[in-house]
């Protein structure tokens, strides 16, 4: 169903030719989004367990000085991150972008990365 509905079709249509109701389709599709979801937010829990990198950055840490705190818990685990402080910003940025204020940390949060140099972001407390 969600295949047919990223194809281009519409509830109707997909309900048409599955032989049932635009609104089944409907519950149906908000349900599966529910579901992907979730199963995303899980994915991300286990990735953060398994992250050899865990570190706890304080409400005010400059984003240019999150680099520098992660790759000092690598050096003390005797890691190399096949990323660059650049890569790090960037990433922080894109995952956690209402955890900052310009440059600030807006929220105290934990960070965690993988020996692939992934970056997840989890805060403290809801902006």
């Amino acid at each position: 169903m969600l295949k047919m509905r990223l194809s281009g079709l519409s509830q109707q249509d997909v309900a048409d030719s599955l032989g049932t109701t635009r609104s089944n389709i409907s519950i149906l599709e908000k349900r599966a989004h529910q579901n992907i979801a979730r199963a995303k937010r899980t994915l991300q829990q286990w990735m953060m367990l398994r992250a050899p990198i865990s570190l706890q950055a304080r409400a005010g840490t400059d984003v240019f000085e999150l680099p520098k705190m992660i790759f000092a818990a690598a050096d003390e685990k005797q890691m190399r991150l096949p990323v660059t402080s650049l890569d790090i910003v960037v990433q922080l940025r894109r995952k956690a972008p209402r955890y900052f204020n310009k440059r600030s940390l807006e929220i105290d949060a934990w960070i965690f990365v993988t020996e692939e140099g992934e970056v997840l972001v989890e805060g403290t407390e809801e902006v």
